[in-house]
């Protein structure tokens, strides 16, 4: 739902622009056994895990959360405490626009969708 959402608005398109790689979310395990970065590299990433050379030889992994992933990626570096907050309070101030993506039944393609689908009968036995 949020690429939908994202590729909608523009977002994507922004992405690829600045040279940023997105991967699809999951448990990030096949990340690190198949797209690797390149030797010696620093990452952050919104993952669960982290231990050596798991997303590239040499890599330094800093596992973080979505604002703070955002925030590095506006300033191409981890921010200071001071930056950090700066950020933040910005973020907050959005909130209420950014976590609308949670809200599925107030997005048109999805509730068009939803009210024009079908489900299979299904029949239970029981003995």
């Amino acid at each position: 739902m949020d690429q939908f959402q994202l590729e909608e608005e523009g977002y994507y398109e922004i992405y690829k622009n600045a040279g940023v790689r997105t991967e699809i979310p999951g448990c990030s395990l096949c990340m690190g056994n198949q797209a690797r970065v390149e030797a010696n590299s620093t990452v952050v990433s919104t993952s669960t895990r982290n231990f050596p050379n798991r997303l590239g030889d040499g890599a330094n992994v800093y596992l973080s959360s979505a604002e703070l992933a955002a925030i590095t990626s506006i300033l191409g570096k981890l921010p200071s405490l001071e930056e950090y907050h700066s950020y933040m309070n910005n973020i907050n101030t959005m909130s209420e626009d950014i976590f609308r993506y949670m809200n599925f039944n107030e997005i048109a393609a999805y509730k068009n969708a939803a009210d024009g689908a079908t489900l299979p009968t299904v029949t239970i036995e029981t003995n």
